[in-house]
């Protein structure tokens, strides 16, 4: 096997200026490079990955912690980090905490002491910042999708409070005046954010305020949701729901359409993503469209820029970047009913 000392007798110089030549570590002047190129192309070495990493103090690796990979938002984002990461020469070390704060805490204990060069954190149950800054110390981060309260870490999110204006005036220009939210469980910035946005203009516009139920963050909460506002479906309850994902939408409509009422006649639903699923759903889910590869793109740039040239520190520099949001309004969502069916098979 070729070694590099068999390089650098074969292009007359020490193996530390051949280790140097291929790390770029220090200055080695360009005849020597091209002597040790040369020398290289005709002995056939190929240099270890391991090798030049450990002589620039690298791993060429990045983790990307995301809470569910069987959300497609989440695969998307999993989709756009992992190519975006390949392009700079990079790879992805990918962990999934479902929600839940212990394996969110494991997995970033894990994270720091794999050493991956940075991690990109899409938190599902997060840790307060302090508990973050203990956990991964100076290792450089980016939040996207998700904020960690009181973090200064750069962070890619979408315009979730916009979202969430744009579905109420969505709604009550139909002529809805009673809704339920289903809002996630766990203290999620993005969640709130939606709700906020939502609550801001369907009082300002005048319309009853709306009812809000916590849940988890997947088809079976939504549909939970659903089933512990039974009574209200039975009366002159809310004849729409906006759910702040889609898996929840998609979990409400099953419930609702179980007990007989029919959507968008009877109870209107709008989501929140817009992953694939929903264009496809019976009916088609009107839903707030993110632009989730863009988000996984420029958190990674972001990453990778900090890795090469060191975080930025202008004066001023917007540590926040929020991607705008639109409405996508498909088949869920009409009119409402100017006397609703009552659902008398409720429960």
């Amino acid at each position: 096997m070729v070694s590099i000392a068999d390089v650098a007798k074969r292009a007359g110089v020490s193996p530390t200026t051949v280790s140097h030549a291929l790390s770029g570590k220090r200055k080695v002047s360009e005849r020597v490079r091209a002597r040790v190129q040369s020398a290289m192309q005709e002995l056939g070495y190929v240099p270890s990955r391991s090798a030049q990493n450990l002589a620039i103090g690298r791993t060429r690796l990045v983790g990307l912690i995301v809470p569910d990979i069987r959300n497609s938002f989440f695969a998307d984002l999993t989709h756009g980090v992992e190519a975006t990461a390949i392009s700079h020469g990079y790879n992805v070390i990918l962990c999934t905490t479902g929600f839940d704060h212990a394996r969110e805490v494991d997995h970033l204990a894990m994270i720091r002491s794999r050493a991956v060069d940075g991690l990109i954190y899409a938190a599902g149950a997060p840790p307060t910042n302090s508990q973050l800054g203990a956990l991964l110390g100076d290792l450089p981060l980016v939040l996207v999708d998700e904020e960690v309260p009181g973090s200064d870490a750069p962070s890619f999110v979408s315009d979730n409070h916009n979202g969430g204006r744009l579905v109420a005036e969505h709604l009550f220009g139909l002529g809805h005046r009673r809704a339920l939210v289903i809002a996630a469980d766990g203290g999620l910035v993005s969640s709130d954010q939606r709700v906020a946005g939502f609550r801001d203009s369907w009082t300002a516009s005048g319309a009853q305020a709306p009812l809000v139920e916590s849940t988890a963050f997947t088809e079976e909460g939504g549909r939970e949701a659903i089933l512990r506002h039974t009574e209200a479906f039975r009366g002159e309850g809310p004849t729409a729901v906006f759910a702040v994902n889609d898996l929840m939408a998609f979990g409400a409509i099953d419930q609702l359409q179980r007990w007989g009422i029919a959507v968008p006649e009877d109870v209107s639903v709008v989501g929140f993503d817009d992953i694939p699923a929903g264009r496809y759903a019976h009916p088609r889910l009107t839903t707030v469209h993110q632009d989730v590869g863009e988000l996984g793109r420029r958190a990674t740039d972001a990453l990778v820029a900090a890795l090469e040239h060191g975080p930025a520190r202008q004066a001023g520099a917007p540590r926040r970047h929020v991607l705008s949001v639109s409405l996508t309004a498909r088949r869920s969502t009409a009119a409402p009913p100017s006397n609703r069916r009552k659902a008398d098979n409720c429960g």
